[in-house]
């Protein structure tokens, strides 16, 4: 299995459970998402390569560092990761947002794309955005999608996973790093993950 990364910092916890509980209402869930997604992009920008610059304090001056290189790029696959944006924005406002839309095939459950924008990410760190790790095929689409358009290096982050995508994920893209906030029991036979949150984009638009 590849590099990945299973939060357990208390915050994320607590707010995991709301987001959970089915009487967490669309104003509420989406906040959630949000925050979550938040505190999770501190974690998965951890590695991030830095420079050392020369500035002057109103006192002095100071050898500090920046963030080095082209940054970072965003892919939400929609519709349900776009529900991360705001958050991971949030912290890093000069990233680049593309978008990749798929949809799951409800017989094959297999993915199928209908969209896909993406900035200028060559040289760039992308991190791909999706609330659930399901079958994993939406994401394995995603990230092959992206690698063909040069970037610097690509990481998943999700909030939770089932073991099948998961292991899926793993297999397809050896070479990513994954950050989720759980690591669910499994998938049911319609490919929810169980017990997960029911429908992600469902919850955060109040569609069904």
């Amino acid at each position: 299995m590849g590099n990945v990364t299973i939060t357990n910092h208390p915050l994320i916890q607590h707010k995991l459970t709301l987001l959970r509980d089915k009487n967490t209402g669309s104003k509420e869930f989406r906040a959630l998402v949000s925050e979550i997604a938040m505190l999770m992009c501190y974690e998965a920008t951890r590695d991030l390569p830095l420079k050392e610059v020369e500035i002057e304090t109103p006192v002095s001056v100071a050898k500090t560092r920046v963030i080095s290189g082209k940054k970072l790029a965003f892919v939400p696959i929609l519709r349900a990761g776009l529900g991360m944006v705001d958050g991971v924005l949030a912290l890093v406002p000069s990233a680049r947002v593309g978008h990749i839309g798929l949809y799951r095939d409800p017989d094959t459950l297999q993915p199928v794309e209908y969209y896909c924008k993406l900035p200028d990410i060559e040289e760039r760190e992308v991190i791909v955005l999706d609330p659930m790790l399901a079958t994993g095929g939406s994401a394995i689409d995603a990230i092959s999608q992206i690698k063909k358009r040069g970037p610097k290096s690509i990481k998943f982050m999700g909030i939770i996973a089932a073991p099948e995508g998961l292991d899926a994920l793993c297999k397809a893209h050896p070479d990513i790093d994954i950050f989720c906030a759980a690591l669910d029991e499994k998938l049911n036979d319609h490919g929810y993950i169980l017990p997960g949150l029911g429908d992600a984009g469902d919850r955060i638009f109040g569609t069904k």
